[in-house]
């Protein structure tokens, strides 16, 4: 009998062991293809894991491989998925307050935005986000927002019945309203056969997809207009996220708080590159700074202010 007992328990320690050391293989989705800054940071969180864990690895799976962010967004509520890189645009249609990232010309460049990022108002933004079974832990940006066309554009009266791709949600679409051009909303793997086929003559677009999936190519003409920020937040799963120890919990805290601060040292330098770079490979590169687009900036701004109490205090707080 004790020798009964003793396999028993050497069974029961040997499994105990095995739990305890094995592997945890987890898994974050970015909508981007591997240049980005997206897939990027989330590269960059994988290999900081990797180097704070003798076991837990995360593969990086980019351009919506595990699903569009619909999909995404619904594999984190189940815990299905563990992390995901997923637009802030996608988040404003769930929750309006994340529209104050895309009041126009409210950051003058990629370091204003970044900073705003460690308002309280944009990590309350990220906190609202349990309700809907997901952890925001931090914000990631591929830079502002400028304008890829097939026709050259001078000033703003050239953007009147523009047909523009313009990322699907209501102050994108308004804005564009504004300045007299026709948005269409699009998905991403969309936008390219678009272009070629003339259901669309430009794109609202950063810099970093336009390079990644060489967009110049079917639009060669870059119009720096700097009219938006778009950053995109790091989520988990809060099914997942409660399942795991304090110390696991700071752990990846604190490797998505030095992904995010490498990835947004690491974009101001590629933003003020990728103009030279872009001509380089042929781009039509353009600037304009037309007064109209400002006062169309200030409308879009006034309009959208009281859609959300949570709006006006960011607004406000990073004036």
């Amino acid at each position: 009998m004790n020798t009964i007992k003793g396999l028993i328990a050497g069974a029961i320690a040997a499994l105990g062991v095995a739990t305890l050391t094995q592997a945890d293989e987890l898994r974050i989705s970015t909508p981007t293809p591997p240049p980005h800054i997206f897939t990027k940071t989330a590269n960059h969180m994988a290999e900081a894991l990797a180097s704070s864990s003798q076991d837990d690895t995360l593969a990086v799976f980019p351009v919506n491989k595990l699903g569009n962010v619909p999909t995404v967004l619904s594999l984190l509520q189940s815990g299905a998925l563990e992390m995901a890189v997923v637009p802030v645009g996608d988040l404003a249609n769930r929750d309006p307050a994340f529209l104050a990232w895309f009041l126009p010309y409210q950051f003058e460049n990629l370091a204003e935005a970044g900073a705003a990022a460690q308002s309280a108002p944009a990590r309350e933004m990220l906190d609202r986000l349990e309700r809907q079974g997901l952890v925001g832990l931090g914000y990631v940006f591929p830079g502002q927002r400028h304008v890829l066309s097939k026709s050259e554009i001078t000033d703003a009266s050239d953007l009147s019945g523009l047909k523009i791709r313009a990322f699907p949600n209501d102050i994108f679409s308004a804005w564009w309203r504004e300045v007299d051009a026709a948005p269409t909303a699009l998905p991403l793997p969309e936008i390219m056969p678009s272009l070629v086929t003339g259901v669309i003559d430009a794109v609202d677009v950063d810099l970093d997809i336009v390079m990644g999936l060489k967009m110049f190519e079917q639009a060669p003409n870059l119009i720096m207009t700097n009219h938006m920020s778009f950053p995109g937040a790091i989520l988990a799963s809060k099914q997942w996220w409660d399942g795991l120890s304090a110390e696991d919990q700071a752990n990846i805290e604190s490797i998505v708080s030095d992904s995010t601060a490498w990835a947004l040292e690491a974009q101001i330098k590629t933003e003020a590159a990728l103009p030279g770079v872009l001509a380089d490979n042929g781009a039509n590169v353009t600037t304009i700074d037309d007064a109209a687009l400002r006062t169309a900036g200030a409308a879009v701004t006034e309009a959208f202010l009281e859609r959300d109490p949570m709006i006006k205090t960011f607004y406000d707080a990073n004036r």
